[in-house]
């Protein structure tokens, strides 16, 4: 096709031409103006033609009537005529969108003037800030809102406001937020919180709080764990933890804020006012264990234990409440000017009705500790020591510990507190001293052992005295048994010389009768000559038979006499010459009675010289002999005449 032939369809390129410059001819010709869905349209007015309302008033940024400038209301999404571009400049905008987990912070930028002393203005109804016109109609006021937006979409003239997104107020587990107004009404005088107000949900209404005479500062309430829509351009908030009591305490509530209560302790107690719950100064009632959301900024908590504590004044040694860190061994003088250290540990107990006492006394256990229990003690102990020297402290732990124990606990009680115990623990004197009474000690102690030896020798001596005396008791046994056995022997003769007479007795009779018969058959005439003669050998017979038995009674009672008197005479010269000097005795009586020579009954020397010697030798040969047949003489007789005793 040829170039001419292509001009000829020229009308084709007509509905083309059209579709490109459709808008741009609407909006030029006609005025029309297109906000998308997502969008929308801020609105500028040039000018204006003709009306009394051309111009903005003075201080005014945004036009509700008309006027040129920037227009409070906006153009939501659709189709718009008579919007020439020569008298609108029309500008799309996204919507506002919050996000979840954040806020959305108003700053509107033309409104009334704020209130002298506020810093945030006062809400109005406006569509949350979708409807700028209805804002500044109802006398919204320019600057920070009270009011913000929650998660969500809006259509807000971000030329009228600005929307700064900020995070919502999480309070953790087991925390408290402790929370500061920006705005409000002056703390009253004598303050140092404002006043208690309800209404404002936690504050997160915070045009409430205002409007109910809310004030500025320090706020008595606090808020618990969760999540909060709250304006941190009004309220600030400071996360603490939970107060918490544990077992075995209570808590003592000091109020800084509240009016004066009546002071509950009556006249007695003139350490401070205890009031009651919800007034200024310390609470009557004191927190039990547990948690609780107490405003640490307008109230203290003081934690007293109830259960037995234990305070050491020990270098070396501190409890696990450190009540007792500051404290230290106790130096001591004693009378005699000896210095020395002592560990003293003191059991106190404080009831739990009496703990505001205590703290309304003191103001902390760390208090009591430092201004009671630590000189109370610590000078008991040096005013007791002065009055007895080291030894005598020592010696007398046990009742000086009790003495301390009742005058600690005299005093502790006009203090409120029980006072449970006081030991006395480690007592350490001067090291010259402590050597010179080891010293002592070690020859006290030797002086026990040399006495406990020598009693030991005693008792060993006696021991073998003992010893000895049972050995000799075994001879005098064995003497007394060899009695009884000589006076068996002689009753055994006694019998047999008894038996001998009844048996000659016998054969004396059967001669007798023998006889009398052979008598009888013989003649009458022997008859009486032979009981003469049977007469006359019974009595023979009667009279040896009584000797014999006197004869072996006789002589067995000369042998147990024998027994009896040797063992006595025994027994008295061991007693009388002692045990040695007595067994040397008996060893020179058994040599005498063996007859051993010791000694030579005669010495024949055949020194010296010539006739004379030889002359004695002999001779005292010669009386030897003499004397030796004298001895062999004597010695015959004298054993035939004396049988011996045994």
């Amino acid at each position: 096709m040829s170039p001419d032939q292509l001009l000829g369809y020229w009308w084709v390129l007509i509905p083309f031409i059209f579709i490109i410059f459709f808008k741009p001819i609407l909006r030029l010709f006609l005025g029309m103006v297109i906000v998308p869905e997502d969008k929308i349209g801020l609105v500028t007015k040039k000018f204006v033609l003709v009306g009394s309302n051309r111009n903005l008033p003075d201080g005014r940024i945004l036009a509700t009537k008309g006027e040129a400038g920037i227009q409070a209301r906006t153009l939501a999404p659709g189709l718009y005529w008579m919007m020439w571009p020569w008298q609108y400049a029309v500008t799309m905008e996204p919507f506002t969108v919050i996000p979840q987990g954040k806020i959305g912070l108003i700053l509107s930028n033309d409104g009334f003037e704020l209130q002298t002393g506020h810093i945030l203005a006062t809400r109005v109804e406006c569509d949350n800030f979708q409807d700028a016109v209805g804002f500044l109609e109802q006398r919204g006021q320019k600057g920070r809102q009270t009011q913000i937006l929650p998660s969500g979409t809006y259509r807000i003239n971000t030329m009228a406001f600005t929307i700064t997104l900020t995070d919502i107020t999480i309070i953790r587990e087991n925390m408290v937020g402790i929370i500061t107004a920006l705005d409000g009404q002056p703390i009253r005088k004598g303050q140092i919180a404002g006043e208690q107000i309800e209404g404002h949900n936690n504050f997160q209404d915070v045009d409430a709080f205002l409007r109910n005479g809310g004030n500025r500062g320090l706020q008595p309430t606090v808020i618990l764990a969760g999540s909060y829509f709250i304006n941190p351009w009004g309220i600030q908030i400071e996360e603490i933890p939970m107060t918490d009591v544990p077992i075995g305490y209570v808590g003592v509530v000091i109020s800084y804020i509240g009016e004066d209560g009546q002071d509950l302790t009556g006249d007695v107690f003139k350490h401070g006012n205890i009031v009651g719950k919800g007034f200024r100064g310390v609470w009557m009632e004191p927190l039990g264990p547990g948690k609780y959301p107490v405003n640490t900024f307008t109230m203290k908590v003081e934690l007293v234990p109830t259960t037995n504590l234990v305070l050491n004044w020990a270098n070396a040694r501190s409890e696990a409440h450190n009540l007792d860190k500051n404290l230290s061994t106790i130096t001591v003088r004693s009378k005699d000017g000896f210095p020395f250290n002592l560990d003293v540990a003191q059991i106190i107990h404080i009831p739990a009705t009496e703990a505001p006492k205590v703290i309304a006394r003191f103001g902390s256990m760390n208090n009591l500790v430092s201004q009671v229990l630590e000189p109370t003690i610590g000078n008991y102990f040096r005013n007791s020591a002065q009055d007895s020297d080291v030894i005598s402290f020592l010696s007398t732990r046990k009742e000086r510990q009790t003495a301390a124990k009742d005058h600690i606990r005299e005093v502790l009680d006009e203090y409120n507190v029980n006072a449970v115990d006081t030991l006395i623990g480690d007592i350490v004197p001067p090291e010259a001293l402590m050597k010179t009474l080891t010293d002592r000690k070690i020859a006290q102690e030797e002086e026990k052992t040399y006495e406990n030896q020598r009693m030991a020798q005693e008792k060993r001596q006696g021991m073998e005295k003992e010893t000895a005396i049972a050995d000799m008791q075994r001879e005098i046994v064995k003497a007394s048994q060899s009695v009884e056995i000589a006076q068996r022997t002689a009753d055994a003769t006694i019998k047999k010389a008894e038996g001998d007479a009844a048996s000659l007795k016998l054969n004396v009779n059967a001669e007798s009768e023998a006889v009398k018969m052979r008598a009888n058959a013989e003649a009458e005439a022997t008859k009486a000559k032979g009981a003469a003669q049977a007469e006359f050998v019974k009595m023979n017979a009667t009279a040896e038979a009584e000797r014999i038995s006197k004869t072996g009674l006789a002589e067995a009672e000369k042998i147990m006499a024998i027994g009896q008197s040797t063992a006595e005479a025994y027994e008295l010269q061991v007693k009388a010459m002692g045990e040695a000097n007595f067994t040397r005795l008996k060893v020179t009586e058994e040599i005498a009675k063996g007859k051993v020579k010791i000694i030579p009954d005669l010495i024949v020397s055949g020194s010296g010289g010539g006739t004379d010697g030889s002359l004695s030798g002999l001779m005292g040969l010669q009386l030897l002999q003499m004397i030796q047949e004298k001895q062999g003489a004597t010695a015959e007789p004298e054993a035939i005449g004396k049988p011996k005793a045994e």
